[in-house]
């Protein structure tokens, strides 16, 4: 099996937190070959004609103009310490969160944990007379305040809940996020990436908001996980329902069938052993993988 065929199987095996990451490391690893394209072409690199089309802006009519901005965003790094750094606290976070929460859930607060931080950002820096003068080349990227979101539901959700980490041994999670949210604050005075702190505050705001109602009965990303699953379903095919109806099967056909398949497996098996993987056709790899699964 090739190592794309590979990166395809554990895509479509994964869970959501699997794809999200996928996702992340894709958008990361083609706007660096892109960078060095243009580069290399002579143009003016990746992280201007590229980076401007899937960042979010703080100009209200760059934002009108390229409005999915407020989704890709959240999808988008550029610098190989800020990428390295969100995927592995995303992985780390995503893992927490999966152990209270489901596959919709991750999804439905990432996404709108990244729209309310995305909100913050745009709001005040049109609002804030000190933002106001860098909105108009100020631009939104990264996964942090998606991450923010994840860390404070599973906070929220579960405060004391023990985590362990190196140096400092077991750590509840309400502490954890709780030095999160003060580093943002603190950061906040050096305005060049003000609005990414304040993004991420607002990720955090919509992870308490999550869990607290929650609590109360009431799962906030359901109209959220609605909608996508119609949006899906509209690019599904569609296929007319048939009714059909199917005897059962005698012990003796059972058995009879049962044999038959062993037998097929044992010869893809030989020819393995004989001519190696690469050697089986598309069906006789369906037919191993099925078995597999069994």
């Amino acid at each position: 099996m090739s190592i794309v065929e590979e990166i395809k199987r554990s895509y479509h095996q994964g869970g959501a937190l699997t794809k999200i990451i996928y996702i992340n490391v894709g958008v990361f690893v083609v706007v660096r070959l892109l960078q060095i394209f243009f580069t290399f072409s002579g143009g003016p690199g990746a992280d201007y004609p590229l980076l401007r089309w899937i960042s979010m802006p703080s100009d209200p009519m760059s934002l009108l103009m390229k409005p999915w901005t407020i989704i890709t965003y959240m999808f988008v790094h550029y610098e190989f310490i800020h990428f390295i750094f969100n995927i592995l606290v995303l992985y780390w976070f995503g893992k927490l969160f999966m152990m209270f929460f489901s596959s919709r859930q991750l999804v439905g607060v990432y996404i709108l944990g990244g729209i309310t931080g995305a909100l913050v950002y745009f709001v005040s820096y049109n609002l804030i007379p000190v933002l106001y003068s860098y909105f108009h080349s100020s631009i939104l990227m990264g996964a942090s305040a998606s991450i923010m979101a994840i860390l404070f539901s599973v906070a929220m959700y579960r405060p004391d809940f023990a985590v362990y980490l190196m140096f400092f041994g077991q750590v509840k999670l309400k502490y954890i996020a709780l030095v999160y949210f003060i580093l943002d604050l603190i950061s906040l005075a050096a305005l060049q990436n003000a609005g990414g702190h304040l993004s991420h505050i607002g990720g955090a705001a919509f992870g308490w908001y999550f869990a607290s109602r929650l609590q109360k009965g009431k799962d906030v990303t359901l109209g959220f996980s609605r909608l996508v699953e119609r949006i899906v379903g509209l690019f599904k095919k569609r296929h007319k329902m048939t009714v059909s109806y199917k005897r059962p099967i005698s012990d003796l056909e059972y058995n009879a069938q049962k044999l038959k398949k062993q037998a097929e497996i044992d010869r893809i098996l030989e020819k393995i052993k004989k001519s190696g993987y690469n050697s089986l056709t598309k069906d006789e790899k369906k037919t191993l993988f099925d078995a597999s699964k069994n």
